[in-house]
Order: C-alpha cells, then structure tokens, then sequence
C-alpha cells in the first residue's frame, strides 16, 4: 500500500537576508514616538499622501456589493492614549528634535520601558502595532550615545527594510556624531570599513552578526569594547527553528562582548505576544523585564471574516455573473480552484439545480477583485498574500482590471515581495511613501519594514497561521487615531473554513506564544563549532549556551569537529563552519534572463526545485518567464520570456522512517507516538494546467537530487480491528487515514504556533517500522520546531477539533475546506471523508479511555 503524504513547502518570505530578500515571519514597524502631528499622521512615520479615507463601514458596504460573502464582521473598538511626562534624563535637545515632529510627550508604556533600560535592566516591551515602541528605545540609547562620546549601539532588525526605515526615522533625531549606519548584505564591500570605523549605531540583522560580525570579531573590537545597548527589534518574529538560531548568535555576541569587557542593555520590542518576559529571556539569556501595559492611542477597526462567493455552474464566471473572470488570465491560485461545497455553518446549498457542485471563487482571484474595488473607491489598500507568486498574481490581476475599467489607476498597484533586486525594493517603497501607490499585493516582507501611514485597508489572503500575524498584518492599516478596515479572505483550507465560521476562535483570545528551543541539538551543535572558530570555548562558557552544551560538544568531539586541548576546546575543521540561520536550504538561486544576462533576482535554495525547476513558470511584477534551465551546482535558473496559457505544479514523494521513540501514550488499539523521523523527499515531475480552467495539461518528469531531513514526529497507529471495528472497509483505510492526515495537518496551527506549511505529513496502511495503520505528521525543519511535540501533548484537543471540522462540512465527499490539501503529493488522492471521521472517532475513544483509566504516557523507547 502506496505512503499518502503532504510534505511540508518552504516559508514564503524568508529570503536570506543576508543575501538581499526580507526575511521571516514578520510584523509591521512601529512609529518612532508617541503623540500625532496635527495633520493625524504619527511621529516618526513617512507620510503618505492621501485624499479623506472612507468610512469603513462604508468601504466594506462598498466592496460586498449586496454579496453574501460575510460569515461575521468584528467592531475593535478605539483606545485611548496615556500620555506622560518626559522622563527628568532625557537631554533637552532629545527632547526638542522629537517634539520638532510632532511628539509632546511619550506614551506612559514608552516612558517606562525607557525608564528601565536607563537603570541598566534588560526590558522587552510588548504592546501593539503602531504603538511607538521604537521611542522605547531610542531614548535610552539616544541618551547614551549623547553622554558619552565612545559609546556604541547595536540594532537587529529582522528585515533589511526595517533597518533602512529606522536609519530613516534617526537621520531626523540623533545627534550629527552617533553616524547611524546601515550594515548588511546591501552595503557596499568599501562602505563597511567605515561603518566599522565610524559608526556609532550600527542598524543589521542576525545573518550580518553571524557571518560579518563575529567571524571578524577582532576587526570590531573597539566598536564591540564600547557597545552599551543592544536591541533586538519585532523579536516575535524569532520563533521556531529560525528563532533558535537567533538565541545563539545572541549567546555568541556576549560572549565576544564579555572578551572585550562590556555587558551591553538588552532592549527587545515585540508585538503582543504571549508571555513576553519569557519569550524574551529564552531568546537572550537574561533576565527580562516585560512592560505589556499600552498607553498609545488606537483607532477603531472593522474586521470582515470572507468567504468567496460560488461561481456559476458551468463556466468561469466572475463573483457577479458576468461571464469570464473579469480580471482576465493571470492565473488563480496557487493550486487548482476546486469544487468547493460549504462549511455547514455557511448557508449555501452546496450543489447546483442541475446537481453539479458548485466552484468558489478563488482566494487570490477575490482578494484581486477587493483591492480593485478599494483602489477604484481611493481607499490605500494594502493586500498580504501568502506566497511570492501568489502575490504577483494578485497585482497582476488587479492591474489587468484596472486597465479595462480605469486605466489611470492600473499604474498604481504593484507586487512587493522577497527575492527583488534592492533596487526594485527601494523604488517600490519610494513609491509607497510618496502615495505614487494606492495598492500593493505583498507577502508577508511588509508586516514590517517601510512605516506605512494613510492606509485605509488591508485584505488578508487567507489565514496568515498564527494570531499574532494576523493582528500585525490588520495593524498595517489606520494608523494612530484614524478607523480601518480589514477583510480576512478564506482559502479553501479545513483551518480557514473552521475560522470564517468560528469568529470566536480569531476574536477575544490571547496570542500564542513564540516557541523557540535554543537546546535543539541540530542548532547548538553548529554554533558550538562557530563559537569555537571564533575562539575556544572553556568550561566557563558552557553555561551561557544551556544545559545541554557539555553533553553536546562531547558529541562534536567525538565527531571529530571540536578538539579538546588544555586550555579549551578548538574548532577542527577548515574554514568556517557553515550555518544555515533561516533554513532555507543552501545558497539563493539567481533569476538570470539568459538572451540578455538580467539579474530578474533570487531564490532561496530549498525552494528552489519547487519554484524554479526546468519548465516552472516564473512571475516578476506581472512579466511571466519560463525556467530553461535550473543549475544547482553554479545556483542559476536561466529564463526567458514569454506569456504561455498555463501555470506549473510541483509534485514530490515522501517517504518516512523511524529512528527513535520519545513517548508513548499506550490506548489499546490505538498508539500515540512522540520521536524522531527520517524523511526523505523528491521533486519528481510537475503538471501544466490551463490557467483559464485548472485542466490539467500533461505531466513532465524532472530529475532532481532528493533532499534528506532528520526532525521530530508525532504519530499515531490503530489497529486494524479497531479500523473493521469503526465501520471502515478496508479498500477505504489509505483513504480514511489520508484524509485524517491533512485535515490534521490543517487543523494544528489551532493548537501550536505554527503555519501548515511548516508541517508535513504521510500516512499510510501499514509502515515497516510501525507495522500497523499509521498517521504521521512531523515538523518541516531539523531537529524539529516544537510543533509535534505541541500536538502530542494535546492530542485529545487537537484531533477532536480535527474530526468536528471533517463531519460539520456539508460536502459529500470531501472538499478543500475540510480533508483537501492544496500541497498533497498525492494530488488528493485517495481521499475517504466518511472513513476520517470514523477513524477519529475510534482514536478519540481509545484516548479517553486511556485517559480515564490513568495510563500516562511513558518514555523513552
């Protein structure tokens, strides 16, 4: 019996940034202070021109258009600020340059964290979008640097764009002599020994400090000797594996700082995250002190929960009717538009009058029709989508209609995305601030970055896979006292169907927490050998890097990557080691026009067979370029252009195998398993489709080097006589499980701080290693992210929500909302949507009778 699996596709926005895209798992920057100007903007922020805003009440009347796509529309209601006096500390002229724009008194959430930081305490200050956090800690620094003129200041920034706005916002505030610098993967090879030199608040990213910084630590001794604070702006985004890489390049940095005699201040500012303190010491080291209490004022926000309307049967309608799809051939979506029958809460008939099912609009081709409709009525909208080609399509789309029905406005959207040349990036931004845009299809590259003012809307293209995304790409939108709209668009996802109909579950709850595990071993052990090349680690360092560190590097030597000598240990191998921060697979992969030697821009490399293979069709601001050629050995897809009637998918197979067992829940006929899996995964062909129809073409193979990842799964078995015993017949297991497994899948960013592209699974009826049934679902990076572990641990929660998501769909056989997957291997094949629920069923029972008679779980095995 074949595997069925659904593997896990790498993160869309992460670009590398050390290479040039905008990284990771973002979220909007904030203004730098407290208070308005008297024209509504925010301090701090680039000013957007823009004619009187909507209503959004009005605006979202507007955009339905007597549709009835709103399944629950949320009133946020405004907040107040609390404005307080100016700590006594602050140097006079701090004070008069902030108040020069606009910012007569700091927030009271501002003042304190200042406060604390002035006192020499590590402070994380936690509150939400646009709330100023960024006065938080230029006061503190700003004064520093002012009283002392040796002083140094280091800033991470998550994104390149960030960084490039904050040297904006202190070119207005800072002294002449702090010389503010931008120092990464942009900067100039003869400008970076003068940032060296010269600079006294050094703006970079994690990926600059660990491959330009601490390698070269003794070319940054005197900077590093005099460095006062440190600060790690929007550190939510460091969550996960990525996140964990980040603890240890923090580790590493004090590490190099404590040799040259300093202990800077470590400032950290994030979204509303759960437990902030924690989440922040576990990143650092140190003990931080969390203020959470926001004292910024907030305007109201309208937040429509969508579901895309049924097309007409038949043919490709429009959402009104009118025939072909009014925004023409730029393709659809990232996976072929499905027969969608509806959530059972929705209220359609989920079949035609002639019995056909019907087919929903796609959720890139509605959130193009949303920006349209806005930019038409002047409101600045800003649409978040979750992939690089999706986000294309989408302004595609957009500008396509515009021309056709106002073509003075099809210049005025554009896609905004990793992977653009800095260039492109710089322009765009330009573009944004001088209002030259009114909208803007982006992924998740501009939760933070450029400081937007003046946007009236955001339209979100599916659920962005945690809470505390969702508020930072809502947050994007009306800015300090002015109202905002925000429309939350549903894919055809279980999770998102679940939530357009579950407000409850979006509205009124606490975000998740940021999981990180700096112990996971496939993460300590590099930065051992790293901190080791930069100068020998010694017992006293071990407990900067955690429990773990001894039992590790014992491990590192007898893999002979460390050598012990009698004043510590030493780094054996040549060069440098190499570390992947962001995961993304090796070096990017450069888009190269091969009739005229275009750089178009770049890759990473892990997505790079998926997106970039022989024959993929590649997007770049509404050009289409076939892939000619794909070479991994010198990192090029070569391309030329040309506009085909078709898009590509990749297709890949998976196969698993166990290598240990943590724990154990023992229920019987049922096992729930928690340990470490072998997964082994290949692009093997891709189809062509029609854009017009989803039909698809024909299937070409590929030859492509499989890839290897060793990470942490949970899974479970049952026995066959419980499966005979639940109902299934067994010509329906693969399809029973199979559909079990990606409704799982869709299911688990409900209960861990995940996205369901950073997960993978494969079921299967009968694994050689388990040697029964089996479901695995497993995290899509080494070692493992925390998201398994999170599912093992509340398994009862997490597969009851699964099977309650199954059977309250009204379709007959199974349908994208609830056990389809827009990334299965398998193609969606064989799927048993009655067979799922029964096999939960069985699995739940055998758990709560587990439960009740007190067998808890056990390990290791």
């Amino acid at each position: 019996m074949p595997d069925l699996m659904e593997a896990p596709a790498g993160v869309d926005a992460p670009d590398g940034s050390f290479n040039g895209g905008e990284p990771g798992q973002a979220s909007p920057a904030d203004t730098a202070g407290g208070g308005l100007r008297k024209d509504g903007h925010a301090p701090g922020s680039a000013k957007l021109s823009s004619a009187p805003g909507l209503d959004p009440d009005e605006l979202l009347r507007r955009l339905t258009r007597g549709l009835d796509c709103l399944t629950h529309v949320e009133q946020v209601p405004p907040r107040a600020g609390s404005n307080v006096d100016w700590p006594p500390w602050v140097p006079a002229d701090l004070r008069a340059a902030l108040r020069a724009r606009g910012v007569e008194r700091p927030w009271s959430h501002q003042a304190t964290a200042a406060d604390l930081a002035h006192a020499g305490r590590h402070v994380v200050v936690s509150t939400g979008t646009a709330s100023g956090k960024s006065l938080a800690y230029h006061l503190p620094v700003l004064t520093a640097l002012a009283a002392d003129p040796r002083a140094t200041a280091l800033y991470f920034a998550p994104t390149k764009a960030l960084a490039a706005d904050q040297l904006r916002a202190l070119s207005e505030i800072a002294p002449a002599d702090v010389r503010a610098s931008v120092y990464d993967g942009d900067t100039p090879w003869e400008e970076r020994e003068w940032v060296r030199t010269y600079s006294r608040f050094v703006l970079t990213n994690p990926d600059m400090v660990h491959r330009g910084v601490l390698p070269r630590h003794a070319n940054w001794s005197t900077f590093l000797r005099r460095l006062r604070f440190v600060v790690i702006d929007e550190c939510h985004t460091y969550r996960g594996v990525f996140g964990s890489h980040v603890a240890h390049v923090i580790r590493r940095l004090r590490r190099v700082c404590a040799r040259y005699g300093s202990s800077p201040i470590f400032l950290l500012a994030s979204a509303t995250v759960g437990d902030p303190a924690a989440t922040a010491s576990r990143l650092t080291g140190l003990d931080v002190t969390a203020v959470t209490e926001d004292g910024s004022p907030r305007g109201g926000v309208t937040f429509a929960l969508w579901e895309p309307p049924f097309l007409p049967v038949g043919h490709g309608a429009d959402r009104n009717g009118h025939g072909a799809a009014r925004t023409g051939g730029a393709g659809d979506s990232d996976h072929v538009t499905q027969a969608v029958p509806p959530h059972a809460d929705g209220g359609h008939d989920p079949t035609a009058t002639d019995g056909w099912p019907q087919i929903r609009v796609s959720t890139l081709r509605q959130t193009a029709d949303l920006l349209t409709d806005a930019v038409v009525h002047g409101a600045r909208t800003l649409a978040f989508v979750r992939s690089r080609r999706g986000a294309e399509v989408v302004a595609t789309m957009s500008r396509r209609a515009l021309t056709e029905a106002v073509p003075q406005l099809a210049g005025r959207v554009a896609a905004y995305r990793a992977g653009y040349l800095r260039e492109e990036r710089r322009q765009l931004e330009q573009a944004l601030l001088a209002g030259d845009l009114l909208g803007l299809a982006s992924t998740n590259a501009l939760e933070l970055g450029v400081d937007l003012v003046g946007v009236d809307a955001v339209v979100l293209a599916g659920y962005p896979g945690t809470l505390a995304s969702l508020w930072q790409q809502a947050g994007r939108a009306g800015r300090g006292a002015r109202d905002a709209l925000c429309v939350l668009v549903a894919r055809d996802d279980p999770l998102d169907t679940y939530l357009v109909h579950h407000p409850e579950a979006l509205f009124g709850r606490p975000v998740e927490a940021t999981v990180l595990d700096p112990s996971n071993p496939y993460v300590l052990g590099p930065h051992l050998c790293c901190a080791a090349s930069e100068m020998p680690l010694t017992d006293a360092d071990l407990p900067l890097f955690g429990d773990a560190a001894g039992e590790t590097i014992d491990r590192l030597v007898a893999g002979g990557y460390l050598r012990r000598r009698p004043t510590g240990w030493y780094w054996a191998g040549d060069g440098r080691p190499e570390v992947d921060l962001r995961g993304s697979g090796g070096a990017p992969i450069s888009i190269v026009e091969e009739s005229t030697g275009r750089l178009l821009g770049t890759v990473d490399g892990g997505a790079s067979h998926v997106q970039v293979h022989t024959g993929a069709v590649h997007l770049h601001q509404g050009e289409s370029y076939v892939v000619d050629s794909l070479d991994l050995d010198d990192c090029v897809a070569l391309v030329h252009a040309e506009e085909p009637d078709w898009s590509t998918h990749a297709r890949d197979v998976t196969s698993l195998t166990v290598d240990s067992i943590r724990s154990i829940v023992d229920a019987g006929p049922v096992g729930m398993f928690l340990g470490t899996v072998d997964v082994t995964n290949q692009v093997v062909s891709y189809q062509r489709r029609r854009i017009a129809t989803g039909e698809i073409i024909d299937t070409r193979p590929l030859d492509l080097p499989s890839r290897q990842l060793r990470t942490t799964a949970v899974w479970w078995t049952i026995s066959p006589a419980a499966l005979a015993a639940a109902g299934v017949d067994p010509a329906d297991v693969p399809g029973a499980l199979h559909a079990a497994e990606h409704a799982a899948i869709g299911l688990l960013p409900l209960v861990a701080t995940c996205d369901r592209w950073d997960i993978g699974g494969l079921s299967t009826a009968l694994h050689a290693d388990t040697e029964a049934p089996t479901v695995f679902v497993y995290d899509g990076h080494p070692g493992g992210a925390g998201f398994a572990e999170r599912a093992y641990h509340v398994a009862a929660e997490w597969l009851h929500a699964t099977r309650e998501a199954i059977a309250s769909c009204a379709c007959e056989h199974g349908c994208p909302s609830c056990v389809q997957s827009p990334k299965c291997g398998n193609g969606n094949e064989p799927l048993s949507k009655d067979g799922a629920v029964q096999v939960l069923d069985a699995v739940l029972e055998a758990i709560g009778l587990a439960h009740q008679a007190g067998r808890e779980a056990h390990g290791p095995v």
